[in-house]
């Protein structure tokens, strides 16, 4: 009962960001819907290991693991870089969510006065590059977790 509650959540505050994006940037911002992970494609896992490694691994950890203490603001004002492994949250977000936060960052994604360390890839990374990252990120959760993403999909496209 605990896990559909954490899924139900999850899908709740994807939709919830899939909203605002709308609402507040309009289409040209809108998450790609057609965005989809593809942990079993080995090939492009590998090409998403590259990506990563050369792109995120230097703020979210050569092993997925983000910087400590990344639910607390730093003196700066901003939170560190929160770990793409399963103990972050990264899974509890839709695909069309990670790879729109991936592409245009989270200050543009959350509007307003928000401010973040992480930049949008938009002008570094092309489509495909950002799908391979995050295709290989997934393909580092366990079974049970990969499942239960796979869940927060389906809710989010209904």
């Amino acid at each position: 009962m605990k896990n559909k509650g954490v899924i139900a959540l999850g899908a709740l505050v994807g939709a919830a960001i899939l909203y605002g994006i709308v609402f507040y940037f309009g289409p040209e911002t809108t998450p790609d819907q057609k965005a989809e992970l593809r942990p079993d494609d080995l090939q492009l896992v590998a090409m998403g290991k590259k990506v990563y490694d050369a792109n995120c691994a230097s703020c979210h950890g050569v092993k997925l693991e983000g910087e400590a203490n990344w639910r607390e603001r730093g003196p700066d004002g901003l939170l560190p870089a929160p770990p793409h492994d399963e103990t972050g949250h990264t899974w509890h977000h839709p695909d069309a969510v990670l790879f729109a936060l991936t592409k245009y960052g989270p200050s543009v994604m959350a509007g307003g006065d928000y401010q973040s360390a992480m930049p949008g890839f938009e002008d570094v990374l092309s489509d495909e590059e950002i799908l391979a990252s995050l295709s290989y990120i997934k393909s580092r959760w366990s079974d049970e977790v990969r499942q239960r993403h796979d869940q927060i999909n389906q809710s989010a496209k209904q």
